[in-house]
């Protein structure tokens, strides 16, 4: 698979929810909050994430609905230029609500 191809990214975003849900093993969101070494890994992650979805396009925006690829793009960016606004109880949410939806979908997607 070339890194243009949609599965790779697909496959990176994988990887990725893989480390995030290291970073965050033993975690809740209190002892989160007080970890900025897990806060900064886990941002980064999702930055990455953020990134391969940018570069995989719309063509999952309509198959996977529930994971709203759209906002998800959008989060990168905020993340990567208005990153002093992001709170960490909103980065606690997008792990604990959105990312089993994310990794479901990507799973399905690469037939796992």
């Amino acid at each position: 698979m070339s890194s243009s191809d949609p599965r790779k990214r697909v496959a990176d975003i994988l990887e990725q929810v893989a480390r995030i849900e290291s970073h965050l093993a033993g975690h809740d969101l209190e002892t989160f909050r007080v970890n900025t070494l897990a806060q900064d890994a886990v941002e980064r992650c999702l930055e990455r994430i953020c990134e391969a979805a940018r570069k995989i396009g719309d063509m999952l925006d309509e198959r996977y609905p529930e994971v709203d690829f759209p906002n998800l793009r959008r989060f990168g960016s905020i993340l990567r230029h208005d990153y002093g606004d992001v709170d960490v109880e909103i980065i606690w949410q997008v792990t604990v609500a959105r990312l089993p939806l994310l990794k479901a979908a990507c799973r399905a997607e690469l037939g796992l």
